[in-house]
């Protein structure tokens, strides 16, 4: 480890578009800085990879929508190239059903999901209750409790059985969007959206240096990286909540923060892009988007960049992924094809290529696409959290007033953590030079 000890404003944990949001408007009111991140890229849990074709792909997050402001405004601004879902014809479900009948069944469980998010998160009557519990109280038939239970393990990739219901009320109020979340992806891929930002930066970002301790005291705080050691104001955990209770703080944070971080656990996803010579399905006026019941969390839709790109991307969440992560990659690509296979026909084994990213039990992200809380008393947690330990603050897309556990939200808690910093470090600037 180096022991040169280096000095800055404000030093921040994880390059994600939480830390790259916080580090520009920093940068913006001229406030010093440096930006740990662990991995060798930055992103967080949006990145890119080549697949076997030479194609650069999104394996994280990927998809936008125009609900998103931040996100749409700042892809827009740096000239990114939007790619529209192809979502036209009919949709499957597995075990297969008549359109009809998965029509009705849709909607019928968005009607769950309605009826759940018109429960006050702070109602007594469900106090202690979790999602699954809740859902069993539910006259709905059989198959349409299936169908809302794929969707929200889908989405939140982690069982009904871990997540409180009114936890799960108040997340879910918070995604606004009007338009489909998978309306948009980028051609240059999100990944390039996190490399302009980085770009933008210089010299403040940091590859490759995870912290392996943040000391702190009214003086200021002392961040021990596996490269450097550098005193500064204040720092802001810009990484998930689960994954910055990892994290060695000396002294010791406060009981009720520190319980408040360990109230999160992180969801498991699998991504997998399979590309086909010609987005067959097309041909059959599919959507190429399915769901499946008898398999909670597994979800597929058309990722094709045009039709010289046909692809579909499947998506793994849950207690399925976490079964799944056990295999290899070969059976994987299997088991995923027998699926594709038995919903959407014979070409759907004609396989260009086919890209995994197995992001449970990730060692710098914890899982899927947020964290979630799974502690039926931790009311408090996100408040807890967000007020820190000055000069320890925290922030990430899981605890946005907007879009949690999406790039947007991550945008937007960068945001609202740097300026409350930025109006901290000035204070003191100001007070120091009327004190000299």
């Amino acid at each position: 480890m180096n022991d040169k000890t280096e000095r800055t404003d404000v030093v921040i944990v994880g390059a994600g578009f939480t830390g790259l949001s916080a580090a520009l408007e920093l940068k913006r009111a001229g406030v010093g800085l440096l930006l740990l991140e662990a991995r060798d890229r930055v992103g967080g849990r949006v990145e890119a990879m080549w697949n076997g074709l030479g194609e650069r792909i999104d394996s994280g997050g990927q998809f936008l929508c125009e609900d998103m402001p931040q996100l749409m405004e700042l892809a827009q601004a740096r000239g990114k190239t939007f790619v529209e879902t192809y979502v036209e014809g009919d949709f499957i479900t597995c075990p297969s059903m008549s359109v009809g009948r998965a029509e009705r069944t849709y909607h019928a469980s968005m009607a769950i999901r309605e009826r759940m998010n018109s429960i006050e998160p702070n109602d007594p009557a469900i106090a202690g209750l979790t999602v699954a519990e809740w859902l069993e109280r539910q006259d709905d038939v059989g198959e349409v409790k299936a169908a809302f239970r794929s969707m929200i393990e889908g989405l939140w990739c982690l069982a009904l059985e871990r997540v409180p219901l009114w936890y799960l009320i108040d997340n879910d109020r918070r995604i606004t969007n009007e338009v489909p979340e998978l309306q948009y992806s980028l051609r240059e891929t999100m990944q390039s959206l996190a490399d302009d930002l980085a770009e933008d930066l210089g010299g403040r970002v940091r590859l490759g240096e995870p912290v392996t301790r943040i000391e702190y005291g009214p003086p200021g705080v002392r961040v021990v990286s596996s490269n450097s050691v550098i005193e500064a104001r204040e720092v802001l955990v810009a990484v998930p909540p689960a994954t910055a209770a990892k994290l060695d703080f000396t002294p010791a944070l406060p009981a009720a923060l520190e319980a408040a971080l360990g109230a999160w656990e992180s969801g498991a996803v699998i991504k997998v892009l399979v590309r086909y010579p010609k987005p067959f399905w097309r041909e059959r006026d599919l959507s190429g988007m399915v769901m499946w019941r008898d398999l909670p969390g597994l979800f597929a839709c058309d990722a094709s960049r045009d039709p010289d790109h046909a692809a579909l991307v499947v998506f793994v969440g849950g207690p399925l992924a976490l079964r799944w992560h056990e295999l290899g990659e070969s059976d994987l690509r299997t088991q995923v094809t027998t699926e594709l296979v038995e919903a959407l026909g014979p070409e759907a084994a004609d396989v260009l290529d086919f890209n995994r990213r197995d992001w449970t039990h990730d060692r710098w992200s914890g899982g899927a696409y947020s964290d979630l809380i799974v502690d039926v008393s931790a009311r408090g947690a996100e408040a807890t959290i967000l007020a820190g330990a000055p000069p320890v603050h925290f922030a990430s897309s899981e605890l946005a007033p907007s879009f949690p556990g999406y790039v947007e939200g991550a945008i937007v808690a960068g945001r609202i953590a740097a300026r409350r910093i930025i109006a901290g470090v000035q204070s003191a600037i100001a007070t120091n030079a009327s004190g000299s």
